[in-house]
């Protein structure tokens, strides 16, 4: 509408003139009809009699013009395409990118024509990135300021464990070692598990060739060794010839040698081996064929109409004990349809009712092994749950049960096994000072007193460090010398400790961890300052198996400053090297069949961001 009319009336919009506000004269409209009625006589009749009002029409005019020059244009903008720099454009990207990574989604799903479908459907004004734009572009700087993250943040951490591993790819020449780095938090003395590296392994695994690389990873990171508390390994030669070549405390992986005590047992009693063999024949019998007859049997026996999924058979991979536990557990499960099974059709092998028994002894006496491996392969397992868990299996394997008859050789034989391939932990440091700042353990779980009082010297050993390390960073700050003395740090008033869940259903397992704690002999007085904080701390009842040591360092790190900097260094280490194994599990998941041409780098870069983009975003 014309900004003329702000100054003129019509009596009714079929009107032939219009009145002047201004001076009440009457103008005619132009025209003959409502259809060629036009503006211009009232234009000119402002411009000859109202100069001020005509002056301001034009004025008004031109705004509305410009108004519309900027609806036009910013309708012609909805209609085109994002630039790259765009806000909208660079979140979409950002979070395509998190697609990708999280997801396990090739770089090439851009080029994908039901993925550009989608994209085109649900946001028409975005441009997809090209893959090269994703690989050599946003990949690498997603990557660096992840890393960037990572890197300060380690920088703050006082002491750091590892895990470390190496794997061979199944569908391309790549050889991948890994670094998996472990921390507690100082603000929250959580435990903190992080990807630090996957890098390409060149050569032979050898001891030479792991230690360089590991030491390339550390100095790329800028962790010099004094702040390498332990990497964890497993148990091969060159593993750990490469951790003496770079002078770095190391642990074998705890898991790796249970496995050996578990199949040096299970090959042991020539009834158990036969028993599994044949067990196994019937479960690759029904994992090939006849599995739906089987099923149709386990419906008949649980009755009609009854809706529960049939449970199926597991098939035991022999390099993991625990497959093998969880195969006799599922032929115990569903020994009444398959015994009805065989009655009517015809098996590799059948069991008799002594390998049905012994197979039942079997899983008893395995119970135990398989609790300590889901326990020790948790997030939050550390390197002081080894020594009491060993004390506790050497304790229910020397117990004799009346069900013990047809499996005595391998019971037996698993308990040799735990002592010879355990023989050494109670002398090991790292394994000794952790137990004891564990407020579960203590020092209730040595086998001897002997060992009690060489873990307690060198947890002793350890407080004077971190006590010398204390008072000079003490000193540092103050720009002075002088420093409390440790004395009044000990002698604070020791409070409450919290035990565990009352009324609780134990497994025969953890029943031993109380039954040994309340055999413990009250350890003597020391005379020392941090003899005196440890003596205090050590004569505190322990907290509940269940419960978290490191929650009960963020309650009393107050009363035990120096313990507490102990702890967080030694329980930063885990028992086993499963986070590695893990990892290479998402790694198999990166490096497929579809991209079995990606380089080493950008596979590390893949691997690293989906461990840790969701911590370090």
């Amino acid at each position: 509408m014309s900004a003329v009319w702000k100054y003129f009336l019509l009596e009714t919009p079929q009107s032939k003139t219009a009145t002047c506000n201004v001076c009440k004269a009457v103008v005619p409209r132009g025209g003959s009809s409502v259809a060629t009625y036009n503006t211009t006589n009232l234009i000119k009749h402002l411009k000859k009699h109202h100069t001020k009002e005509h002056d301001d029409f034009l004025a008004m005019g031109q705004k509305d013009q410009s108004r519309r020059k900027e609806s036009l244009l910013q309708s012609f903008q909805r209609q085109g395409k994002l630039p790259p720099d765009n806000v909208k454009a660079k979140g979409i990207t950002e979070k395509l990118l998190n697609f990708i990574v999280l997801d396990d989604q090739p770089l090439s799903v851009v080029e994908n024509e039901g993925f550009r479908g989608l994209i085109e459907y649900l946001q028409p004004r975005y441009s997809l990135p090209s893959r090269r734009y994703l690989s050599e572009t946003a990949l690498p700087e997603l990557y660096n300021r992840v890393s960037t993250k990572l890197a300060e943040t380690l920088k703050t951490v006082p002491a750091l464990s590892f895990t470390t591993d190496i794997c061979t790819s199944d569908v391309c020449p790549m050889s991948l070692i890994s670094l998996t780095v472990h921390w507690i938090d100082r603000d929250t003395h959580g435990l903190c598990c992080v990807v630090l590296q996957v890098k390409k392994c060149r050569g032979s695994h050898n001891r030479a060739t792991i230690a360089a690389t590991i030491t390339e990873m550390l100095i790329h990171w800028e962790i010099p060794l004094e702040k390498v508390h332990a990497i964890l390994r497993d148990n091969a030669s060159n593993m750990k010839a490469a951790m003496e070549d770079m002078a770095v405390s190391s642990l074998g992986c705890f898991a790796h040698t249970l496995q050996l005590v578990v199949h040096e047992g299970l090959i042991s009693q020539r009834s158990v081996s036969d028993a599994l063999a044949n067990s196994r024949k019937i479960v690759a019998h029904f994992k090939h064929s006849q599995l739906a007859q089987l099923e149709d049997m386990q419906r008949e026996m649980q009755g009609a109409g009854t809706t529960t999924t049939p449970t199926r058979l597991v098939q035991d991979v022999q390099t993991r004990w625990n497959s093998s536990f969880y195969m006799i557990k599922s032929l115990l499960k569903q020994k009444r349809p398959l015994c009805a099974y065989a009655a009517d059709h015809n098996l590799p092998v059948t069991l008799s009712a002594n390998e049905w028994g012994l197979l039942e002894k079997t899983v008893t006496v395995l119970e135990p092994f398989e609790e300590l491996t889901r326990k020790i392969s948790s997030a939050t397992s550390t390197a002081a749950d080894v020594i009491p868990a060993v004390t506790v299996l050497q304790r229910l394997l020397a117990e004799e049960n009346s069900t013990d008859s047809g499996i005595k050789t391998m019971k037996s034989t698993l308990l040799q096994a735990v002592r010879r391939r355990f023989s050494d932990i109670e002398s090991e440091p790292l394994y000794a000072v952790a137990t004891l700042v564990d407020a579960r353990y203590k020092d209730r779980f040595f086998t001897s007193g002997e060992t009690a009082r060489r873990g307690k010297a060198l947890l002793t050993q350890e407080l004077e460090k971190m006590e010398q390390a204390l008072l000079r960073a003490s000193a540092d700050e103050a720009g002075t010398t002088e420093a409390e003395p440790a004395e009044k740090v000990a002698c604070m008033e020791a409070g409450p400790s919290t035990g565990g869940p009352p009324g609780t259903m134990k497994s025969s397992f953890s029943s031993l961890y109380d039954r040994i704690l309340k055999e413990h002999d009250e350890p003597a007085a020391g005379t020392q300052a941090v003899v005196i904080q440890m003596q205090m701390y050590l004569k505190e009842p322990t907290i509940g198996e269940k419960d978290s040591p490191f929650q009960y360092w963020a309650n009393n790190h107050g009363r035990f400053p120096l313990l507490s900097a102990v702890a967080a260094k030694f329980l930063s280490a885990p028992s086993t090297s499963v986070e590695s194994e893990r990892l290479f599990s998402s790694a198999s998941n990166i490096v497929d069949e579809k991209r079995n041409r990606l380089t080493a780098e950008r596979a590390e870069m893949l691997i690293f961001l989906k461990k840790n983009l969701t911590m370090f975003k």
